[in-house]
This record gives C-alpha cells, sequence and structure tokens, in this order.
C-alpha cells in the first residue's frame, strides 16, 4: 500500500485561533461543545468533527455559523477521519480550554492550538486519510535578546498572564 503526504493549508476568521486534535468517538461534538458552554460561556466558536465510520458525516457544533462554516472547511481540507476542529472567537483563547479539552475522555491528541497559519501534514491513501502533524506559523529567525525578552514580559503582562 502506497500512502500520499500532503502540506494542506487551513484558513478560518483572521484573529480567531484555532485547535486540531483527533479523538476516537462521535461523542467528542457534544463533549467539547460542552467544554466551551462551561468553561468559557459566552465565547463564539465552531467545531467540526470528521466521523469516520458509519455514515462518515461532518459533525458541527457551535455558536457561530460564520465559525462553523471554517471548522468544517478545515474538516474538509484535511479528510482526516476522527479528526476535530475548534475555531475559537470573541471571548476565547486555547489557553482558556485547552486542558479540558486534553482531558475529554474521547481526546486522543492535540496537534494544534494557535493563531497562526497553519499547513496540515495528511497522509491519504486507499482507505482514507490521516494527520501526521502540523507546521504551525514559520521557522524561528534568531534568539531573543534583552529588548526581546521585555518585550514579551510586557506583553504577557498586558494579556493579563504575568503579574
Amino acid at each position: 500500500m502506497t500512502a500520499q503526504i500532503d502540506a494542506l493549508p487551513l484558513t478560518w476568521t483572521q484573529d480567531a485561533n484555532i485547535i486540531i486534535g483527533q479523538s476516537h468517538f462521535i461523542k467528542t461534538v457534544e463533549d467539547i461543545a460542552e467544554i466551551m458552554a462551561t468553561t468559557v460561556p459566552k465565547a463564539r466558536y465552531g467545531l467540526a468533527f470528521n466521523e469516520a465510520s458509519g455514515p462518515c458525516l461532518i459533525r458541527t457544533a457551535g455558536n457561530d455559523t460564520a465559525l462553523i462554516a471554517d471548522a468544517v472547511g478545515c474538516a474538509q481540507t484535511c479528510g482526516a477521519g476522527h479528526t476535530f476542529y475548534l475555531i475559537l472567537g470573541e471571548g476565547a483563547y486555547p489557553i482558556n480550554v485547552l486542558d479540558r479539552i486534553k482531558a475529554c475522555q474521547e481526546v486522543c491528541r492535540v496537534f494544534c492550538a494557535t493563531a497562526n497559519l497553519v499547513q496540515v501534514l495528511v497522509a491519504k491513501t486507499s482507505q482514507g486519510a490521516g494527520i501526521l502533524g502540523v507546521i504551525d506559523g514559520f521557522s524561528p529567525k534568531g534568539v531573543e535578546s534583552d529588548s526581546d525578552k521585555a518585550d514579551r514580559i510586557a506583553m504577557l503582562r498586558k494579556f493579563g498572564y504575568k503579574a
């Protein structure tokens, strides 16, 4: 059996974040929706899950039709079974929900949680497709200086993550 490997760029609403993961059961849709509702109740989000058996549908949840459409577009682009695409809009960041998502019983792994440009490395065979990994953002351009460190700390303070 041979496999074709592609680097597939994903697109979603500017200034939104994405969490891409793999899970093992359709219940993932309800559980991630519940995580969003109980962790950041007013956050806007869209979720798509690629079912890998039975009717093999893209299952969805969310409270923002545009973000749901973005998540579906990512799911269609990858075409990998048992993967989910959670687009976080206004009011939520990955840091708010990532621990809860990783602790979800159905979640096997999280590939990335980012607002950066993403390319998903997908292997395709005659059976289907699977995610091998992701390219999140860009390669480093150098090592941070003392000034860069000060800027990093200032940014974390601005966001309220550092006292």
